[in-house]
């Protein structure tokens, strides 16, 4: 079992850094004037946004030449793990600073958080199967954060009201495909490639084995939760009509 040190281990303190900076920014200017109580969720909406694409990108192009589940770690794909603990990170930061009751998404990214350094630190192989759920993760997080942002203003904004009322049916529409129908099918490739040829310890193929299924599980029951109350506001509506 072999570490993957082909990159310089300082860009993660500098990736952790950027991150840091624009929340910073989201925090102190472009959110400046919105409610206390949401400005901290905006700034995590817009490091969700900085991390997303990018990720998926990079992940991609990662995983293109590279795929087998239990290969080596490219440099590339340390890259890629690197600038994903440094965001996740941040963001646990956020969560642990302004809302540490919510323990069951801290919980979900401290599990990301094990699967990314383990797979980074420890063990220096599995990088293109993380990736790849990298990939069906931040899918859907332009399209998240930009549900999220218009949540927050619904009330006292007419157009947030509207993006939010237009945007909620098309959002849960993708997110219940992504993670309830690709998520699982990369999950099950990743079970049948099993952990190598040992380059893997199976203690490790295991527990990302449950983080993953549990995380997406837990995303299955939110999206669940989103529909329902879709349904029961406008069944409220057309009460009210």
């Amino acid at each position: 079992m072999e570490v993957n040190q082909n990159l310089d281990p300082f860009l993660l303190p500098y990736f952790t850094l950027i991150f840091i900076s624009i929340y910073l920014l989201a925090y102190t200017t472009i959110f400046k004037n919105w409610d206390p109580k949401i400005k901290p969720h905006a700034s995590s909406c817009l490091i969700s946004l900085a991390h997303g694409t990018p990720a998926i990108l990079l992940s991609i192009s990662a995983i293109f030449h590279h795929h087998h589940f239990a290969a080596k770690n490219t440099p590339l794909q340390t890259l890629v793990l690197d600038f994903s603990i440094a965001y996740f990170f941040t963001d646990t930061s956020h969560y642990f600073i302004f809302i540490p009751n919510d323990h069951l998404f801290i919980a979900h990214h401290l599990a990301v958080l094990y699967v990314f350094i383990t797979c980074r630190f420890v063990v220096g192989y599995g990088g293109s199967a993380v990736l790849l759920l990298l990939v069906v993760a931040e899918v859907t997080s332009p399209c998240q954060n930009a549900w999220s942002l218009a949540s927050y203003r619904k009330d006292d904004v007419a157009l947030a009201a509207r993006l939010y009322g237009g945007l909620s049916p098309y959002f849960y529409g993708f997110y219940t495909v992504v993670r309830g129908v690709v998520g699982p099918v990369v999950v099950y490739k990743m079970v049948v490639g099993g952990g190598g040829s040992g380059e893997i310890p199976m203690w490790v193929w295991g527990s990302w084995m449950v983080v993953i299924v549990n995380g997406i599980f837990g995303s299955v029951l939110w999206v669940c939760n989103l529909w329902f109350n879709l349904f029961k506001e406008r069944r409220k509506i057309r009460k009210l009509s």
